[in-house]
Protein backbone atom coordinates (compact mmCIF):
# COMPACT_ATOMS: atom_id res chain seq x y z
CA UNK A 1 0.00 0.00 0.00
CA UNK A 2 1.94 3.23 -0.86
CA UNK A 3 1.68 4.89 2.63
CA UNK A 4 4.00 7.43 4.98
CA UNK A 5 2.70 7.11 8.20
CA UNK A 6 1.33 10.57 9.57
CA UNK A 7 4.74 10.88 12.14
CA UNK A 8 7.16 10.23 9.17
CA UNK A 9 5.65 13.09 7.18
CA UNK A 10 5.77 15.43 10.06
CA UNK A 11 9.47 14.21 10.72
CA UNK A 12 10.45 14.79 7.06
CA UNK A 13 8.91 18.43 7.51
CA UNK A 14 10.71 19.00 10.06
CA UNK A 15 13.81 18.35 9.32
CA UNK A 16 13.46 20.41 5.52
CA UNK A 17 12.07 23.01 7.88
CA UNK A 18 15.04 23.17 10.61
CA UNK A 19 17.28 22.99 7.20
CA UNK A 20 15.66 26.16 6.25
CA UNK A 21 15.79 27.94 8.96
CA UNK A 22 19.41 27.04 9.53
CA UNK A 23 20.78 28.14 5.84
CA UNK A 24 18.59 31.35 6.44
CA UNK A 25 21.46 33.49 7.17
CA UNK A 26 23.39 33.11 4.24
CA UNK A 27 21.15 35.31 2.00
CA UNK A 28 21.74 37.75 4.68
CA UNK A 29 25.72 37.41 5.18
CA UNK A 30 27.01 40.71 5.60
CA UNK A 31 24.19 41.90 7.88
CA UNK A 32 24.92 38.31 9.98
CA UNK A 33 28.37 38.84 10.39
CA UNK A 34 28.13 42.34 11.49
CA UNK A 35 25.64 40.83 14.44
CA UNK A 36 28.17 37.79 14.77
CA UNK A 37 30.75 40.55 14.90
CA UNK A 38 29.47 42.83 17.72
CA UNK A 39 27.90 39.63 19.89
CA UNK A 40 31.67 38.63 20.00
CA UNK A 41 32.63 42.14 20.91
CA UNK A 42 30.02 42.11 23.84
CA UNK A 43 27.81 44.69 22.44
CA UNK A 44 23.67 44.78 21.25
CA UNK A 45 23.02 44.13 17.64
CA UNK A 46 20.08 44.55 16.04
CA UNK A 47 21.46 43.16 12.13
CA UNK A 48 19.90 40.14 12.36
CA UNK A 49 17.05 38.70 14.88
CA UNK A 50 18.63 36.85 17.84
CA UNK A 51 15.80 34.23 18.48
CA UNK A 52 17.32 32.93 14.81
CA UNK A 53 20.15 31.08 13.96
CA UNK A 54 23.39 32.91 12.82
CA UNK A 55 26.25 30.22 12.00
CA UNK A 56 27.64 31.20 8.35
CA UNK A 57 29.18 29.16 5.93
CA UNK A 58 33.17 30.71 6.24
CA UNK A 59 34.20 31.86 2.79
CA UNK A 60 37.75 30.56 1.89
CA UNK A 61 40.85 32.46 0.84
CA UNK A 62 39.77 32.15 -2.20
CA UNK A 63 36.72 33.33 -2.05
CA UNK A 64 37.12 36.11 0.45
CA UNK A 65 40.87 37.39 -0.09
CA UNK A 66 43.70 36.88 2.10
CA UNK A 67 47.03 35.66 3.33
CA UNK A 68 48.39 32.66 2.80
CA UNK A 69 51.84 31.77 4.10
CA UNK A 70 53.98 28.21 4.39
CA UNK A 71 56.36 28.26 7.13
CA UNK A 72 58.97 26.59 7.97
CA UNK A 73 59.97 25.24 11.55
CA UNK A 74 63.77 25.72 13.14
CA UNK A 75 63.76 21.96 14.90
CA UNK A 76 67.25 22.45 15.61
CA UNK A 77 66.70 25.63 18.01
CA UNK A 78 64.72 23.82 20.61
CA UNK A 79 67.63 20.92 20.77
CA UNK A 80 70.52 23.74 21.23
CA UNK A 81 67.81 25.66 23.90
CA UNK A 82 67.06 22.22 25.69
CA UNK A 83 70.94 21.78 25.93
CA UNK A 84 71.53 25.57 27.39
CA UNK A 85 67.81 24.91 30.11
CA UNK A 86 69.85 21.68 30.93
CA UNK A 87 73.14 22.63 31.94
CA UNK A 88 72.11 24.29 34.91
CA UNK A 89 70.72 20.96 36.64
CA UNK A 90 74.51 19.04 34.93
CA UNK A 91 76.11 21.94 36.83
CA UNK A 92 74.67 20.97 40.19
CA UNK A 93 74.61 17.24 39.85
CA UNK A 94 78.66 17.37 39.08
CA UNK A 95 78.95 19.73 41.78
CA UNK A 96 78.74 17.17 44.60
CA UNK A 97 81.48 15.62 42.86
CA UNK A 98 83.95 17.73 42.76
CA UNK A 99 86.12 15.37 45.16
CA UNK A 100 86.69 12.87 41.92
CA UNK A 101 86.29 14.36 39.41
CA UNK A 102 87.60 17.96 40.14
CA UNK A 103 86.60 21.46 38.88
CA UNK A 104 83.87 22.06 35.85
CA UNK A 105 83.41 24.29 33.46
CA UNK A 106 80.75 24.74 30.59
CA UNK A 107 82.48 24.80 27.31
CA UNK A 108 81.15 25.95 23.77
CA UNK A 109 80.15 23.24 21.83
CA UNK A 110 77.96 22.58 18.32
CA UNK A 111 74.64 23.52 18.48
CA UNK A 112 72.17 21.00 20.26
CA UNK A 113 74.97 19.46 22.63
CA UNK A 114 76.16 20.86 25.98
CA UNK A 115 79.73 20.29 26.55
CA UNK A 116 81.26 19.85 30.28
CA UNK A 117 84.91 19.92 30.81
CA UNK A 118 85.87 18.13 34.40
CA UNK A 119 89.73 18.87 35.95
CA UNK A 120 89.90 14.93 37.18
CA UNK A 121 90.05 12.79 33.97
CA UNK A 122 90.29 9.37 36.41
CA UNK A 123 87.00 10.69 37.14
CA UNK A 124 85.50 10.75 33.52
CA UNK A 125 83.50 7.20 34.51
CA UNK A 126 82.06 9.07 37.75
CA UNK A 127 80.66 11.93 35.71
CA UNK A 128 79.21 9.86 33.08
CA UNK A 129 77.02 7.97 35.79
CA UNK A 130 76.26 11.16 37.17
CA UNK A 131 75.18 12.66 34.27
CA UNK A 132 73.00 9.74 33.31
CA UNK A 133 71.26 9.44 35.98
CA UNK A 134 69.53 12.82 35.01
CA UNK A 135 68.32 10.84 31.98
CA UNK A 136 64.08 10.30 31.79
CA UNK A 137 63.05 7.78 29.53
CA UNK A 138 60.94 8.60 26.39
CA UNK A 139 58.02 6.10 24.76
CA UNK A 140 58.73 5.60 21.32
CA UNK A 141 56.56 5.01 18.75
CA UNK A 142 56.68 1.24 19.23
CA UNK A 143 56.01 1.27 22.96
CA UNK A 144 59.58 0.92 24.11
CA UNK A 145 61.27 2.96 27.01
CA UNK A 146 64.72 4.96 25.81
CA UNK A 147 66.60 7.76 27.66
CA UNK A 148 66.19 11.23 26.49
CA UNK A 149 69.68 12.11 26.47
CA UNK A 150 72.91 10.56 25.22
CA UNK A 151 76.14 11.25 27.05
CA UNK A 152 79.87 10.38 26.23
CA UNK A 153 83.46 10.92 26.58
CA UNK A 154 85.77 13.31 24.59
CA UNK A 155 88.71 13.51 26.43
CA UNK A 156 88.38 14.87 29.23
CA UNK A 157 84.63 16.63 28.31
CA UNK A 158 81.54 14.83 28.89
CA UNK A 159 79.33 15.77 25.85
CA UNK A 160 75.48 15.43 26.03
CA UNK A 161 73.06 15.48 23.69
CA UNK A 162 69.25 14.47 22.81
CA UNK A 163 68.61 10.93 21.49
CA UNK A 164 66.92 10.20 18.54
CA UNK A 165 63.80 9.15 20.49
CA UNK A 166 63.63 12.33 22.70
CA UNK A 167 64.32 14.07 19.20
CA UNK A 168 61.41 12.62 17.68
CA UNK A 169 58.89 13.67 20.57
CA UNK A 170 60.51 17.10 20.90
CA UNK A 171 59.37 17.71 17.13
CA UNK A 172 55.99 16.50 17.64
CA UNK A 173 55.57 18.79 20.81
CA UNK A 174 57.15 21.52 18.86
CA UNK A 175 55.11 21.35 15.85
CA UNK A 176 51.81 20.89 18.23
CA UNK A 177 52.61 24.13 20.48
CA UNK A 178 53.66 26.20 17.32
CA UNK A 179 50.30 25.38 15.94
CA UNK A 180 48.78 26.50 18.83
CA UNK A 181 50.45 29.56 19.03
CA UNK A 182 49.84 30.51 15.64
CA UNK A 183 46.45 30.27 15.87
CA UNK A 184 45.76 31.48 18.96
CA UNK A 185 48.18 34.85 18.04
CA UNK A 186 45.71 34.80 14.89
CA UNK A 187 42.62 34.49 17.33
CA UNK A 188 44.00 37.48 19.43
CA UNK A 189 43.94 39.47 15.70
CA UNK A 190 40.09 39.00 15.46
CA UNK A 191 40.22 37.40 12.15
CA UNK A 192 37.60 34.80 10.64
CA UNK A 193 38.13 31.40 10.22
CA UNK A 194 41.81 30.36 9.62
CA UNK A 195 43.10 27.52 8.19
CA UNK A 196 46.19 26.36 10.86
CA UNK A 197 47.98 22.93 9.60
CA UNK A 198 50.60 20.82 9.86
CA UNK A 199 52.47 20.01 6.44
CA UNK A 200 55.05 17.23 5.90
CA UNK A 201 57.63 17.40 9.15
CA UNK A 202 58.33 20.78 10.20
CA UNK A 203 56.28 22.84 7.86
CA UNK A 204 52.67 25.18 8.78
CA UNK A 205 50.01 25.88 5.96
CA UNK A 206 48.28 29.41 7.16
CA UNK A 207 45.79 30.90 5.13
CA UNK A 208 43.96 33.86 6.87
CA UNK A 209 40.89 35.07 4.90
CA UNK A 210 40.27 38.88 5.29
CA UNK A 211 43.59 40.02 6.21
CA UNK A 212 45.25 42.71 4.35
CA UNK A 213 48.18 41.20 2.88
CA UNK A 214 51.01 38.56 3.72
CA UNK A 215 53.10 40.35 5.03
CA UNK A 216 51.10 41.69 7.79
CA UNK A 217 50.19 38.05 8.62
CA UNK A 218 53.96 37.79 9.30
CA UNK A 219 54.08 40.54 11.02
CA UNK A 220 51.72 39.15 13.30
CA UNK A 221 52.91 35.26 13.77
CA UNK A 222 56.79 35.89 12.36
CA UNK A 223 58.01 36.66 15.33
CA UNK A 224 59.38 34.48 18.04
CA UNK A 225 58.23 36.66 20.79
CA UNK A 226 60.54 35.01 22.76
CA UNK A 227 61.15 36.36 26.54
CA UNK A 228 63.47 35.65 28.91
CA UNK A 229 64.88 37.43 32.26
CA UNK A 230 68.48 36.92 32.30
CA UNK A 231 71.48 37.68 34.62
CA UNK A 232 73.38 40.68 33.64
CA UNK A 233 77.28 40.22 33.88
CA UNK A 234 78.54 43.40 32.24
CA UNK A 235 78.32 45.98 29.34
CA UNK A 236 80.67 46.17 25.94
CA UNK A 237 80.96 48.07 23.19
CA UNK A 238 82.52 45.31 21.13
CA UNK A 239 79.84 42.71 19.81
CA UNK A 240 82.41 40.17 18.77
CA UNK A 241 84.04 40.21 21.84
CA UNK A 242 84.30 37.21 24.43
CA UNK A 243 81.78 37.08 26.10
CA UNK A 244 82.99 34.10 28.22
CA UNK A 245 81.66 30.61 28.74
CA UNK A 246 78.10 29.89 29.60
CA UNK A 247 77.50 33.46 28.18
CA UNK A 248 76.35 35.62 25.54
CA UNK A 249 76.58 39.28 23.88
CA UNK A 250 73.29 40.42 23.03
CA UNK A 251 72.36 44.38 21.38
CA UNK A 252 70.59 46.86 23.84
CA UNK A 253 67.34 47.53 21.78
CA UNK A 254 67.04 51.62 22.80
CA UNK A 255 71.00 52.39 22.68
CA UNK A 256 72.98 51.69 19.62
CA UNK A 257 76.15 50.40 20.35
CA UNK A 258 75.47 49.18 23.12
CA UNK A 259 75.70 45.50 24.32
CA UNK A 260 75.20 43.59 27.46
CA UNK A 261 77.03 40.32 28.19
CA UNK A 262 74.37 38.19 29.82
CA UNK A 263 74.51 34.54 31.35
CA UNK A 264 72.84 32.57 28.80
CA UNK A 265 70.19 30.24 31.27
CA UNK A 266 67.54 32.84 32.15
CA UNK A 267 66.12 32.99 35.07
CA UNK A 268 62.41 33.31 34.14
CA UNK A 269 61.10 32.22 30.52
CA UNK A 270 57.97 34.06 28.77
CA UNK A 271 56.80 30.48 29.08
CA UNK A 272 56.25 31.00 32.51
CA UNK A 273 53.61 33.96 31.70
CA UNK A 274 50.18 33.38 32.31
CA UNK A 275 49.12 37.76 31.01
CA UNK A 276 50.36 40.66 29.75
CA UNK A 277 48.48 43.64 29.04
CA UNK A 278 48.98 47.15 27.47
CA UNK A 279 49.84 50.10 29.89
CA UNK A 280 51.39 52.88 31.32
CA UNK A 281 54.11 53.63 33.84
CA UNK A 282 54.46 55.85 36.22
CA UNK A 283 55.47 58.44 33.62
CA UNK A 284 52.92 57.69 31.35
CA UNK A 285 54.93 56.31 29.07
CA UNK A 286 53.49 53.01 27.55
CA UNK A 287 53.98 49.91 29.12
CA UNK A 288 53.24 46.21 29.38
CA UNK A 289 52.01 44.60 32.88
CA UNK A 290 52.97 41.06 33.05
CA UNK A 291 52.09 38.10 35.23
CA UNK A 292 53.86 34.84 36.13
CA UNK A 293 52.67 31.59 37.32
CA UNK A 294 53.10 29.61 40.66
CA UNK A 295 56.54 28.46 39.40
CA UNK A 296 57.76 31.53 37.69
CA UNK A 297 56.81 34.08 40.32
CA UNK A 298 57.94 31.73 42.92
CA UNK A 299 61.69 31.52 40.71
CA UNK A 300 61.43 35.50 40.14
CA UNK A 301 60.86 36.40 43.68
CA UNK A 302 63.78 34.24 45.16
CA UNK A 303 65.91 36.16 42.17
CA UNK A 304 65.09 39.62 42.80
CA UNK A 305 65.45 39.11 47.03
CA UNK A 306 69.18 37.98 46.11
CA UNK A 307 70.07 40.37 43.97
CA UNK A 308 68.83 44.04 45.39
CA UNK A 309 70.85 46.60 43.69
CA UNK A 310 71.85 44.25 40.45
CA UNK A 311 70.92 44.85 36.97
CA UNK A 312 69.16 41.71 35.40
CA UNK A 313 67.98 42.32 31.50
CA UNK A 314 64.42 41.73 29.89
CA UNK A 315 65.24 40.29 26.60
CA UNK A 316 62.79 39.65 23.76
CA UNK A 317 63.94 38.12 20.54
CA UNK A 318 67.84 38.33 21.13
CA UNK A 319 67.57 42.07 21.81
CA UNK A 320 67.89 43.37 25.50
CA UNK A 321 64.54 46.18 25.79
CA UNK A 322 65.25 46.69 29.43
CA UNK A 323 68.06 46.33 31.75
CA UNK A 324 65.89 47.70 35.00
CA UNK A 325 68.15 47.77 38.77
CA UNK A 326 66.49 45.24 41.03
CA UNK A 327 64.88 48.08 43.83
CA UNK A 328 63.53 45.28 46.20
CA UNK A 329 62.46 41.57 45.86
CA UNK A 330 59.35 41.44 43.56
CA UNK A 331 57.28 38.65 45.17
CA UNK A 332 54.16 39.27 43.52
CA UNK A 333 54.65 37.35 40.54
CA UNK A 334 54.15 40.31 38.35
CA UNK A 335 55.96 42.93 37.31
CA UNK A 336 56.07 46.34 34.42
CA UNK A 337 58.39 46.12 31.17
CA UNK A 338 59.19 49.73 30.02
CA UNK A 339 61.22 51.23 27.46
CA UNK A 340 60.96 53.24 24.18
CA UNK A 341 57.39 51.88 23.06
CA UNK A 342 54.78 53.99 21.32
CA UNK A 343 51.13 52.81 22.03
CA UNK A 344 50.25 50.55 19.11
CA UNK A 345 53.94 48.71 19.99
CA UNK A 346 53.20 48.24 23.74
CA UNK A 347 49.79 46.53 22.42
CA UNK A 348 51.49 44.61 20.03
CA UNK A 349 53.67 43.44 22.24
CA UNK A 350 51.22 42.40 25.12
CA UNK A 351 49.60 40.33 22.20
CA UNK A 352 52.34 38.21 21.32
CA UNK A 353 53.36 37.58 25.10
CA UNK A 354 50.15 36.63 25.71
CA UNK A 355 49.55 34.39 22.86
CA UNK A 356 52.81 32.68 24.50
CA UNK A 357 56.30 32.38 22.40
CA UNK A 358 56.79 30.32 19.43
CA UNK A 359 59.20 27.34 20.79
CA UNK A 360 61.19 28.20 17.45
CA UNK A 361 61.67 30.51 14.85
CA UNK A 362 59.74 30.57 11.32
CA UNK A 363 61.02 30.67 8.05
CA UNK A 364 58.68 31.36 5.38
CA UNK A 365 59.49 29.79 2.37
CA UNK A 366 56.23 30.34 0.41
CA UNK A 367 54.06 33.94 0.41
CA UNK A 368 50.87 34.89 -1.55
CA UNK A 369 48.01 37.46 -0.95
CA UNK A 370 44.58 37.00 -2.78
CA UNK A 371 42.97 40.60 -3.33
CA UNK A 372 39.40 41.08 -2.37
CA UNK A 373 38.66 41.70 -6.14
CA UNK A 374 39.99 38.59 -7.43
CA UNK A 375 38.05 36.73 -4.46
CA UNK A 376 34.63 38.01 -5.57
CA UNK A 377 35.59 37.34 -9.20
CA UNK A 378 35.58 33.86 -7.84
CA UNK A 379 32.39 34.33 -6.21
CA UNK A 380 30.74 35.72 -9.21
CA UNK A 381 32.24 32.94 -11.30
CA UNK A 382 30.98 30.22 -8.45
CA UNK A 383 27.48 31.89 -8.54
CA UNK A 384 27.02 31.40 -12.42
CA UNK A 385 28.59 27.94 -12.69
CA UNK A 386 25.84 27.05 -9.95
CA UNK A 387 23.08 28.81 -11.32
CA UNK A 388 23.52 27.53 -14.75
CA UNK A 389 23.89 23.69 -13.78
CA UNK A 390 21.31 24.25 -11.75
CA UNK A 391 18.58 25.55 -14.51
CA UNK A 392 19.96 23.18 -16.52
CA UNK A 393 18.76 20.20 -14.48
CA UNK A 394 15.55 22.02 -13.45
CA UNK A 395 14.52 21.66 -17.40
CA UNK A 396 15.98 18.70 -17.92
CA UNK A 397 13.77 17.34 -15.18
CA UNK A 398 10.63 19.17 -15.90
CA UNK A 399 10.89 18.19 -19.84
CA UNK A 400 11.53 14.59 -19.49
CA UNK A 401 9.40 13.76 -17.06
CA UNK A 402 6.53 16.38 -16.38
CA UNK A 403 5.07 16.77 -13.10
CA UNK A 404 6.98 13.94 -11.68
CA UNK A 405 10.00 16.07 -12.79
CA UNK A 406 8.64 19.45 -11.04
CA UNK A 407 8.29 17.11 -7.57
CA UNK A 408 12.57 16.61 -8.27
CA UNK A 409 13.20 20.27 -8.85
CA UNK A 410 11.51 20.67 -5.62
CA UNK A 411 13.41 18.52 -4.05
CA UNK A 412 16.75 19.90 -5.63
CA UNK A 413 15.62 23.01 -4.25
CA UNK A 414 15.49 21.38 -0.38
CA UNK A 415 18.70 19.49 -1.02
CA UNK A 416 21.11 22.78 -1.87
CA UNK A 417 19.19 24.61 1.22
CA UNK A 418 19.91 21.47 3.01
CA UNK A 419 23.47 21.28 1.87
CA UNK A 420 24.19 24.91 3.44
CA UNK A 421 21.90 24.43 6.42
CA UNK A 422 24.50 21.17 6.98
CA UNK A 423 28.24 23.41 6.24
CA UNK A 424 26.58 26.20 8.27
CA UNK A 425 26.28 23.93 11.27
CA UNK A 426 29.54 22.32 11.17
CA UNK A 427 31.00 25.55 10.63
CA UNK A 428 32.88 24.99 7.48
CA UNK A 429 34.92 27.21 5.23
CA UNK A 430 33.24 27.02 1.05
CA UNK A 431 36.06 27.61 -0.97
CA UNK A 432 36.01 27.24 -5.02
CA UNK A 433 36.63 23.13 -4.73
CA UNK A 434 33.67 23.16 -2.46
CA UNK A 435 31.08 24.90 -4.42
CA UNK A 436 32.46 22.65 -7.60
CA UNK A 437 31.32 19.67 -5.07
CA UNK A 438 27.78 21.68 -4.69
CA UNK A 439 27.78 21.86 -8.79
CA UNK A 440 28.37 18.28 -8.46
CA UNK A 441 25.73 17.04 -6.54
CA UNK A 442 23.27 18.58 -7.92
CA UNK A 443 24.25 16.83 -11.36
CA UNK A 444 24.22 13.88 -9.14
CA UNK A 445 21.28 14.33 -6.85
CA UNK A 446 18.67 13.68 -9.47
CA UNK A 447 20.37 10.84 -10.62
CA UNK A 448 18.05 8.75 -7.26
CA UNK A 449 14.86 10.19 -8.91
CA UNK A 450 16.29 9.12 -12.44
CA UNK A 451 16.21 5.86 -11.20
CA UNK A 452 12.87 5.90 -9.44
CA UNK A 453 10.65 7.38 -12.34
CA UNK A 454 12.23 4.88 -14.74
CA UNK A 455 11.09 2.03 -12.61
CA UNK A 456 7.63 3.84 -12.34
CA UNK A 457 7.49 3.56 -15.85
CA UNK A 458 8.13 0.00 -16.25
CA UNK A 459 5.97 -0.74 -13.85
CA UNK A 460 2.88 1.77 -14.85
CA UNK A 461 3.11 -0.50 -18.34
CA UNK A 462 2.93 -3.82 -16.58
CA UNK A 463 -0.77 -2.58 -15.16
CA UNK A 464 -0.30 -3.32 -11.70
CA UNK A 465 -2.33 0.38 -10.87
CA UNK A 466 -0.23 3.87 -10.07
CA UNK A 467 -0.59 3.13 -6.40
CA UNK A 468 1.17 -0.39 -7.17
CA UNK A 469 3.86 1.02 -9.74
CA UNK A 470 5.04 3.82 -7.54
CA UNK A 471 5.38 1.71 -4.60
CA UNK A 472 7.62 -1.05 -6.87
CA UNK A 473 9.04 2.02 -8.51
CA UNK A 474 10.60 2.83 -4.90
CA UNK A 475 11.19 -0.49 -3.70
CA UNK A 476 13.19 -1.80 -7.04
CA UNK A 477 15.14 0.97 -7.16
CA UNK A 478 16.39 1.73 -3.81
CA UNK A 479 19.28 -1.08 -3.72
CA UNK A 480 20.79 0.86 -6.81
CA UNK A 481 20.63 4.18 -5.50
CA UNK A 482 22.02 2.95 -1.68
CA UNK A 483 24.91 0.84 -3.68
CA UNK A 484 25.65 3.99 -6.25
CA UNK A 485 25.90 6.52 -3.09
CA UNK A 486 27.88 4.86 -0.85
CA UNK A 487 30.54 4.38 -2.85
CA UNK A 488 30.74 8.24 -4.09
CA UNK A 489 30.47 8.71 -0.39
CA UNK A 490 33.38 6.23 0.56
CA UNK A 491 35.26 8.23 -2.09
CA UNK A 492 34.57 11.39 -0.48
CA UNK A 493 36.08 9.94 2.84
CA UNK A 494 39.15 8.84 1.31
CA UNK A 495 39.36 12.18 -0.46
CA UNK A 496 39.21 13.99 3.11
CA UNK A 497 41.43 11.56 4.79
CA UNK A 498 44.29 11.64 2.07
CA UNK A 499 44.11 15.12 0.65
CA UNK A 500 44.46 18.40 2.27
CA UNK A 501 43.00 22.29 1.95
CA UNK A 502 41.03 22.60 -1.08
CA UNK A 503 40.99 18.51 -2.05
CA UNK A 504 38.83 18.52 1.80
CA UNK A 505 36.91 21.33 0.80
CA UNK A 506 35.79 19.62 -2.07
CA UNK A 507 35.23 16.60 -0.13
CA UNK A 508 33.24 17.63 2.51
CA UNK A 509 30.52 19.67 0.30
CA UNK A 510 30.65 16.29 -2.07
CA UNK A 511 30.06 13.98 1.06
CA UNK A 512 27.52 16.48 2.87
CA UNK A 513 25.87 16.54 -0.93
CA UNK A 514 25.37 12.68 -1.15
CA UNK A 515 23.99 12.42 2.11
CA UNK A 516 21.07 14.94 1.96
CA UNK A 517 20.48 14.43 -2.02
CA UNK A 518 19.82 10.21 -0.79
CA UNK A 519 17.16 11.62 1.82
CA UNK A 520 15.48 14.09 -0.65
CA UNK A 521 15.27 11.72 -3.36
CA UNK A 522 13.92 8.42 -0.76
CA UNK A 523 11.77 10.61 1.21
CA UNK A 524 11.04 14.07 0.15
CA UNK A 525 9.99 13.10 -3.68
CA UNK A 526 8.35 10.20 -2.30
CA UNK A 527 6.09 12.65 0.17
CA UNK A 528 5.16 15.10 -2.51
CA UNK A 529 4.20 12.23 -4.88
CA UNK A 530 2.26 10.67 -1.75
CA UNK A 531 0.17 13.99 -1.15
CA UNK A 532 -0.58 14.85 -4.97
CA UNK A 533 -1.62 11.20 -5.30
CA UNK A 534 -4.35 10.94 -2.25
CA UNK A 535 -5.86 14.16 -3.78
CA UNK A 536 -5.70 13.42 -7.72
CA UNK A 537 -6.55 9.17 -7.48
CA UNK A 538 -5.58 9.31 -11.03
CA UNK A 539 -6.36 6.26 -13.01
CA UNK A 540 -2.94 6.35 -15.06
CA UNK A 541 0.33 7.56 -14.56
CA UNK A 542 2.34 10.17 -16.94
CA UNK A 543 5.83 9.99 -16.21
Amino acid sequence: MLQIERWKRWLIILLCVTGFVFALPNGFYSGVERHNDAIAAGEESSAWPSFLPSNLVNLGLDLRGGAHLLGEVALEEVYTTRMEGFWPEVRNALRDERATIGAIRQQDGAPGELRVRIGEVTGMDRALEVVRGLSRPVTTLTGGLEQDIVVRAEGNEVVVTLSDAEKAATDQRTMAQSLEIIRRRVDEAGTREPTIQRQGNDRILIQVPGIGSAQELKTLIGKPALLTFQTVVGETGNPDGRAGAGNEILPDATIEGRYFILERSPVVTGEELVDAQPSFDQNGRPAVNFRFNATGGRKFGVYTAENIGQPFAIVLDGEVISAPVIQSAITGGSGIITGDFTVQESTELAILLRAGSLPASIEFIQERTVGPELGQDSIDAGKLATIVAFVAVLIFMALSYGLFGLFANAALIINVILIFALLSMIGATLTLPGIAGIVLTIGMAVDANVLVFERIREEAKTSKGPARAIELGYEKALSAIIDANITTFLTAVILYVMGAGPVRGFAITLGLGIMTSVFTAIFVTRLFIIIWFERRRPKKLEV
